[in-house]
Parts: structure tokens; C-alpha cells; sequence
């Protein structure tokens, strides 16, 4: 196990949780879900980010990625909230669709029932993965989301690697550095030989430092939201964002603002997004 990559697992008081869960329920009893849905979700913002690297093999140059995250599916998004977020990831034409963590807000059965829903997207050329989130592991229930999603056939990273295709190119994810029972890079990496660059998923960007090397071409996480309400007195009630992009030495670290939204069915400077990744030599 690769203690360094742990972060501190955090914990709200009794009364923030119980705030949080009456003003979700308000919110959906007034309508929240179909008003978040049809003002954020309908579609995304398409948010694009370009991975250069000198001497990046020929097979990689355009690759497209697209890079999904925090749906935290339950009282404010659920299946039916989906429609425009497959539409538009599609619409982009992607090798690679991944997932960052946090399919659920809570209870296990919203992340199932978005299995169904999700299923086209396993079927861009290269497929789609994912990797847990702090959320994912409530009631250590993850196991169910993950049997749902693999019969719809999408891969998941559990401390371990894929290489994609013939590609000289390995999809590595680990578990959540908070929640995770362990969290094994080493593992993930195992099968990587000479020559092979990475893509590494981790939900929590706070362990990028950790996983940034010279074959690392970029690290996708989630986690913050983007602080979903960026207003000052805000900030702090969220996980801490350290930005967009990070270039940790020759490793981008590309954090997703995410598409689904806690406490409130609201967003301020911090849009709902999916994120198109394109890798070019340079």
C-alpha cells in the first residue's frame, strides 16, 4: 500500500450533515432536480485541455479523452438527468470516455440505476473506466456499482492498469485516497513496460504530487466541484481545489469541476462540465 497517497478522511459535524440533507429534499420537492437538470446539465460546458508532450508516439498524437466526474446521483441528479451529458460526450467523437469518482451522493441504488443510461458510452473505440470517490464507498456498498456498470461494459481502475489497445498508452487508477481501504499505485503500474507513457485516475487531486512522474502524461480528478458555489465566504465549506490545471513538472494535473452538485441544486462560477482531453506531440 502507498501510505503517502492518503489523505485524511473528513468528517462534518451531526448538524452540517442534517442542514445538507433538509435543504436537499426541499430542493427536490420544489423541483430542484428538473431545474438543475435543465440549466447545467443541458448540455454541459465542454471544457478543452491539450496534454503536449515532445516525442509523444505518432499512434497517441489526437487522441481525445473525454473526462467525466462527481454525478453525485441521488436526491438532485438522477438517470433522467443524464440525457444531455451522454448526448454531448458523444457528440465529440472521444477514443476514451473515464470517470473520476463519486457516481452517488448516498444510497447505492441512484449509482446502479445510472448504469443503463451510461452504457453508450462504453462504446467509443477505446472503451470507459472509472475509478471510486470518497461517496462511492457508503455502506462499502461499491461493489453493486461496479457489477451494474460492468455488465453495461465499462472497466474499473481498483488499484490497478489497462493498457488500451496496441497503444503505447496504460490507464492506471487507483482507489480513493480517503475511503479507500487501500490505495496501491504500485499495483496499478505493474504492467507498464519500457517505452509506455500513463494516464492515471485518482478522484482526489490532492495525491497528484504523489503520482506525477516523467511517464505520467496527465492526472485526471474530480473531488472539488470547482468549490460549485465560488463565492468567498464559501469556500472553505468544500475540499480544497487547487485550480483547473496544475503542471506538476512534466505531469498535468486536469481537476473537473464535475456535473452533479451537493446540498443545493445550484452552481456559481463553477459550471457543470465534461472535459475533452487531446493529446498532441510538442
Amino acid at each position: 500500500m502507498t501510505s503517502n497517497l492518503r489523505q485524511a478522511p473528513r468528517r462534518y459535524s451531526r448538524l452540517r450533515l442534517c442542514v445538507f440533507w433538509l435543504a436537499e429534499r426541499l430542493a427536490r420537492a420544489s423541483g430542484g432536480r428538473w431545474f438543475y437538470a435543465r440549466l447545467f446539465l443541458s448540455p454541459p460546458l465542454l471544457r478543452h485541455e491539450v496534454i503536449r508532450r515532445e516525442g509523444l508516439p505518432a499512434s497517441l498524437d489526437g487522441l481525445r479523452i473525454a473526462h467525466l466526474s462527481d454525478l453525485h446521483a441521488g436526491v438532485l441528479l438522477g438517470a433522467t438527468s443524464m440525457a444531455g451529458v451522454i448526448e454531448a460526450t458523444l457528440a465529440e467523437n472521444p477514443d476514451l470516455v473515464v470517470f473520476t469518482g463519486d457516481f452517488i451522493a448516498g444510497e447505492v441504488g441512484p449509482g446502479v440505476d445510472l448504469a443503463g443510461v451510461m452504457a453508450p458510452l462504453a462504446q467509443v473505440p477505446l472503451g470507459a473506466f472509472a475509478v471510486f470517490g470518497n461517496h462511492d464507498y457508503r455502506g462499502r456498498q461499491e461493489g453493486k456499482i461496479e457489477r451494474a456498470f460492468t455488465q453495461k461494459g465499462w472497466g474499473f481502475l481498483r488499484n490497478r492498469g489497462q493498457r488500451l489497445g496496441d497503444l503505447p498508452l496504460v490507464l492506471t487508477g487507483v482507489e480513493d485516497p480517503e475511503e479507500g481501504r487501500e490505495v496501491d499505485i504500485q499495483a496499478a503500474r505493474a504492467g507498464m513496460g519500457p517505452g509506455d507513457l500513463e494516464l492515471c485516475l485518482c478522484h482526489n487531486p490532492s495525491s497528484g504530487s504523489y503520482l506525477a512522474r516523467q511517464e505520467c502524461l496527465a492526472i485526471l480528478s474530480g473531488h472539488t466541484h470547482g468549490r460549485q458555489i465560488d463565492l468567498p465566504f464559501l469556500r472553505t465549506l468544500g475540499p480544497a481545489h487547487p485550480g483547473l490545471r496544475v503542471e506538476l513538472g512534466p505531469t498535468a494535473l486536469v481537476i473537473s469541476r464535475g456535473l452533479g452538485v451537493a446540498g443545493v441544486p445550484l452552481r456559481v462560477g463553477a459550471p457543470a462540465e465534461i472535459v475533452l482531453l487531446e493529446l498532441r506531440k510538442g
